[in-house]
């Protein structure tokens, strides 16, 4: 059993502060003093998969870590009272200084993001993205560098996450077909 999981780090009731914070079977946490209850639900992330005009799948480079210098798709997480197209937006405009004309809903993927010593669960909302020109692009915010890549040159060892690898290899075969 990892020792990221949230029953293996979360050791006091956030309420009160009590010790007697006990992890059910239901993916929760119970206070035995003041009775708080939390829940361990994923956190919503979004990734976009932009495409050029050579059919080139836009990847990026992670500046930080988790795995730090792998390919990822660009993205992030949703913000609190936030909708998962405005986080694609922000997101896109963050990273890479573009503007997204046109997106659609792609799939999703779960996904362990392990982020100082604490896994955190999210769903990765992947939509095939537009946009109407690439004349401004840069790195920027958390990620080191971009790259464009022919869906059959890309190393799937290489990208950061098992829900990226899953979302880059359905997008893939969507492709083929």
């Amino acid at each position: 059993m990892s020792a990221t999981l949230p029953q293996n780090v979360i050791r006091f009731c956030p309420k009160c502060g009590s010790v007697e914070f006990n992890y059910r079977s239901d993916n929760s946490f119970g206070c035995a003093q003041c009775k708080f209850q939390l829940y361990v639900n994923s956190a919503a992330a979004v990734a976009a998969l932009i495409v050029d005009e050579k059919g080139r799948l836009l990847l990026t480079r992670r500046a930080l870590e988790p795995n730090k210098g792998m390919l990822d798709l660009p993205g992030g997480f949703v913000d609190v009272m936030e909708t998962a197209e405005e986080a694609l937006e922000r997101e896109i405009k963050e990273e890479l200084d573009l503007k997204l004309d046109h997106y659609t809903y792609f799939t999703s993927f779960p996904n362990e993001y392990v982020f100082g010593g604490l896994s955190v669960f999210t769903l990765d909302l992947a939509y095939i993205c537009q946009v109407n020109s690439f004349q401004n692009i840069k790195a920027m915010d958390d990620i080191s560098d971009f790259e464009f890549f022919h869906p059959t040159e890309i190393r799937l060892d290489e990208i950061c996450s098992g829900s990226i690898q899953s979302i880059i290899q359905r997008y893939m075969r969507f492709c083929d077909n």
